[in-house]
């Protein structure tokens, strides 16, 4: 596989996990109930704080995931 290719399938994937996990944890914080931490009607200050925490939380487990399975590929040059 080229150096090029290799890097784009990396960055598709990565591309990828950042959404697939950031729709998850919209998902998973959709299960809290914010809104009664907020003052009545502010319900785009609301829905901009689901969104910017999915975001925050999506992206972290993402980096986690994806640095985790570079570390895992790179074990065999420990043993070789």
């Amino acid at each position: 596989m080229e150096i090029y290719q290799s890097l784009g399938v990396q960055a598709t994937l990565g591309i990828f996990s950042h959404i697939f996990f950031i729709g998850i944890s919209f998902y998973a914080i959709q299960a809290f109930r914010l809104e009664q931490l907020f003052k009545k009607g502010r319900t785009f200050q609301i829905q901009l704080i689901y969104i910017l925490l999915s975001i925050a939380i999506g992206s972290s487990v993402s980096n986690f995931v994806l640095e985790f399975t570079k570390w895992s590929r790179q074990l065999p040059y420990l043993f070789s």
